[in-house]
């Protein structure tokens, strides 16, 4: 890790000048090993099936297209050239055979016409499609875990215990020639996606997060969330960005609640690319607090050097990132640099909330993408899908299985905009974080205390799910009465999987419990009360417990069975 300049953030750079798309070379055959090829009842011939036999050829190599057009030529001038008529006079029955010899011909003629033509086509179409194929094939092989023959597969996508498939989807720039620690995660965006209900949610989760890493990083053992992924795993092939890829899944996953089945790494070129493959263009709406809409002149250097220069190329006020609020179109460059665009430099309005306001921006530029990709022609296209394949080959890596891909494709296809939403963390009423100096660097971290996530963790719960009792939000303590240690807290855990708020686990006063004690404190949490009952399958009691209870505590458990594990 010598002479590596330091970056702004002061983190010292993984892998300067690599980028996600690098390929790598693939493993040298091995020398010596013995061919294994499969053999048919022929073997005393010594030809390997597959291998054309004499006399038993299927049919013959595709000619080429020069050879088939060829073969049309000759067809068509024996078709305006009858055969031979006989010098002698023909007898009646000779005639008949004679005219019925040259209808059989013709119609033998035709015949090789109409094969000819079809081989054509069919060089043609193998042509396309051969290329298309090789596309697929190098995209799917750099892009997703197994292989293209996997395709035809159709396996369901992975599940947590609510029936949903979480993906994270981490952003970097180290495509981006000059970008200072390009290597750094700067989008964070987890999707959670029902097969069975057809919807999909999306937040992101703040770069400046002020997290422990539990492990040595470059940055310490705590820093912000955006240097982890490049000190999980320092390698530079294809297993250390899978390994990545997990490790930067289970952290955020016990940040937020989640378990996070899949991970998705992509860099800025892939929505350059993206936008270009799917038609170039896509529509997103502005929804500022401020009138005016957004500005951000971070970027005016792409309009020109000098005032003039600005204003002529970036009309009306010389800023490449200038829109009013309401339906815009981006191109594939206005759609890259507003998803980065978080007001970082005066002037600017419209990005009070600075990063908070670009990753809610970058969901909407992720719904748009995904809309005009699903848009009528654009999938049919062959330009445009091998454009798609290019960019994601060379620009995305992912732990997507190859078998799950037309389960995935499927699912975003079934999903209506309207059921497509986003959970704002950030939201001024009530937002998830605060921020503040922490070892002299601004920084975010939970609202309830730094790395105490109960609270962000409930949120996104009660966000996501359709049960009425999570809607609830209840507030539960768990206490031991079986006297065997870490009852409670299993319970606790289990619990907490499902959507409940533990506000803590301890135990329970002297005394004799039954197996499950459930204790209502406040009775307006119906929805609550029934799911504890069919948890638990007790009678939910109104008395008071046998221990004071203050703040937000909705019920009181009591564990006393040493083997409850719901």
């Amino acid at each position: 890790m010598n002479n590596k300049k330091s970056s702004i953030d002061g983190f010292i750079p993984r892998r300067p000048g690599s980028q996600i798309g690098e390929l790598h070379s693939g493993t040298a055959p091995i020398k010596g090993a013995p061919r294994k090829e499969l053999k048919s009842e022929v073997d005393l011939q010594g030809v390997a099936i597959g291998a054309p036999r004499r006399g038993k050829e299927i049919g013959r190599a595709v000619p080429s297209s020069g050879t088939i057009r060829s073969d049309i030529d000759d067809a068509l001038r024996q078709l305006d050239e009858p055969g031979e008529t006989p010098s002698h006079k023909m007898s009646r029955r000779e005639k008949r055979r004679w005219k019925k010899e040259n209808r059989t011909r013709a119609q033998r003629v035709r015949r090789r016409i109409i094969v000819s033509v079809f081989l054509l086509i069919v060089a043609a179409a193998l042509a396309a499609g051969g290329y298309l194929a090789y596309k697929t094939f190098r995209a799917t092989g750099n892009v997703l875990n197994g292989n293209i023959i996997d395709l035809i597969q159709h396996e369901p996508l992975k599940q947590d215990a609510n029936g949903r498939s979480n993906f994270l989807i981490l952003g970097t720039s180290e495509d981006d020639p000059g970008h200072d620690a390009g290597y750094l995660t700067d989008s964070i965006m987890v999707l959670s996606i029902s097969q069975d209900k057809k919807d999909a949610y999306m937040f992101n989760i703040p770069r400046d997060l002020y997290v422990e890493y539990g492990r040595a990083c470059p940055a310490g053992y705590r820093s912000k969330i955006n240097t982890y992924f490049s000190c999980a795993n320092e390698g530079t092939d294809d297993a250390a960005e899978q390994d990545r890829l997990l490790k930067t899944q289970s952290l955020i996953g016990d940040i937020v609640g989640l378990d996070i089945q899949y991970g998705i790494h992509v860099n800025y070129t892939v929505m350059r690319d993206v936008v270009n493959a799917i038609g170039g263009s896509i529509s997103v709406t502005i929804e500022s607090r401020n009138s005016l809409g957004v500005m951000d002149s971070n970027f005016d250097w792409k309009c020109g050097a000098s005032y003039s220069q600005r204003v002529k190329k970036c009309p009306p006020d010389g800023h490449f990132i200038q829109y009013p609020n309401g339906p815009v179109t981006l191109d594939a460059e206005h759609a890259l640099y507003l998803a980065q665009a978080r007001g970082d430099s005066a002037p600017t309005y419209g990005f009070e909330q600075s990063n908070f306001d670009r990753e809610r921006n970058q969901q909407k530029i992720a719904v748009a993408i995904r809309d005009k990709a699903l848009s009528s022609g654009t999938l049919t296209n062959l330009g445009a899908v091998t454009g798609l394949i290019d960019a994601l080959g060379n620009n995305l890596r992912t732990n997507i299985q190859t078998k799950e891909l037309r389960t995935l494709m499927e699912v975003a296809q079934g999903i209506k905009n309207e059921n497509i939403k986003s959970i704002d963390l950030y939201a001024e009423n009530d937002p998830m974080f605060t921020t503040g100096p922490i070892n002299g660097e601004s920084s975010v971290y939970p609202k309830e205390g730094l790395y105490k996530y109960a609270q962000l963790q409930a949120f996104i719960q009660k966000e996501l799910s359709s049960d009425p009792f999570v809607k609830e939000a209840p507030h539960i303590i768990v206490l031991n009465g079986s006297g065997q240690a870490g009852v409670a807290q299993t319970v606790a855990d289990s619990l907490k999987a499902k959507g409940f708020t533990i506000d803590g686990v301890d135990n329970a006063p002297d005394g004799t419990y039954l197996a499950v004690e459930i204790y209502q404190v406040n009775s307006a949490k119906t929805a609550t009360a029934a799911k504890l009952k069919d948890l638990y399958g007790t009678t939910i009691k109104t008395t008071t417990p046998p221990v004071s209870v203050t703040g937000e505590t909705d019920f009181v458990i009591i564990i006393g069975d040493a083997n409850i594990t719901h």
